[in-house]
């Protein structure tokens, strides 16, 4: 048997102590253990090694030339065993760590970045990565794990993630103030717009995928029109004057949509459901969680846009979104 498989840290700590103090009494006081615990361990090392590694002098204990020399790698081991539990203490606490988020950018805006920056507050040594991706690539992010969780529209169900509701996003139509269709602040019916002038989200996005399923048959989608696979890039089309959208009220009132008009849509009425995505069977990292746990909080007591509620989750999704696995 390797002679480091005698050697444990309870013996590094005594010999290091004893060195330091150069006294098995004060030493075993300082390790709040017996004189003779002491000793028997210091034996064992000694044993183990096959070294005298102190003399024993009418005053004190002093080491040998052996013991000087091995001293300060004992302390070098104990030192860097001692951060590092220190570290992974301080990881399993969520105190330090670095986060992976993927999100829609009206979520980011609306309340990823303040629930950030309250959370900073506490956690200020915890780094964070945001991915700003269509659905269909935020679904894979999580189910690949390059990200710990997502916030954003269910674009294909993946048998590999869990989804928890959060909100409910209503649709509606966005266009520029001096648009016709920018008369009124009431809902409008589908069945008044017309193709022309109609900029649909591509297919790969959740809006585009979303409303092709619901109202993909009815005129202003049968007709030609144009295509865009962003909320920017629409930001920028809309900039001139004509055409419009549809989009969730939460998109519409995105920084960039500031200056332009956001009519609800109806019969039908369609929301878009914003879901929390995690992988099932995988647990989030502390800091993860915490994080998680403000950016809930704010959206249960923070105002929300018009056109958006919060979304009535299933009590075993939700529960588990909110706590922590317990450790094994």
């Amino acid at each position: 048997m390797p002679i480091h498989r005698n050697v444990s840290l309870r013996h590094l700590r005594a010999f290091a102590e004893l060195a330091d103090t150069g006294s098995f009494t004060t030493a075993s006081a300082h390790l709040f253990v017996t004189q003779s615990s002491l000793t028997a361990t210091i034996q064992q090392l000694e044993s183990a090694v096959g070294l005298k590694l102190f003399d024993r002098t009418t005053r004190r204990v002093v080491m040998t030339e052996e013991a000087s020399r091995f001293q300060s790698t004992a302390r070098k081991i104990l030192r860097e065993f001692d951060t590092a539990i220190s570290d992974l203490q301080a990881y399993g606490q969520g105190k330090v760590g670095h986060i992976r988020i993927a999100a829609a950018a009206s979520f980011i805006y609306h309340f990823l970045m303040a629930a950030i920056t309250e959370f900073r507050k506490t956690f200020p040594d915890i780094t964070v990565t945001l991915m700003d991706a269509g659905a269909e690539r935020v679904e894979q992010l999580v189910a690949d794990g390059e990200v710990d969780f997502a916030i954003a529209s269910q674009h294909k169900h993946n048998d590999e993630l869990e989804y928890v509701p959060l909100l409910a996003d209503r649709y509606g139509v966005v266009c520029h103030p001096d648009s016709p269709l920018a008369g009124s602040t009431k809902p409008m019916r589908w069945s008044e717009l017309a193709s022309e002038g109609f900029v649909a989200f591509t297919p790969d996005t959740g809006i585009g995928s979303f409303l092709r399923q619901q109202v993909g048959g009815l005129p202003v989608f049968k007709g030609r029109h144009d295509e865009i696979s962003s909320t920017t890039s629409l930001f920028a089309y809309l900039h001139g004057g004509s055409g419009f959208s549809i989009v969730p009220a939460l998109a519409a009132t995105f920084a960039g949509f500031a200056d332009f008009h956001f009519r609800p849509l109806e019969r039908p009425v369609l929301s878009r459901e914003i879901c929390l995505m995690t992988r099932r069977l995988r647990s989030l990292t502390p800091s993860s969680h915490r994080l998680l746990e403000v950016l809930l909080a704010a959206i249960d007591q923070g105002t929300l846009p018009n056109g958006v509620t919060k979304a009535a989750p299933k009590r075993s999704t939700a529960a588990r979104a909110r706590r922590p696995a317990a450790p094994s």
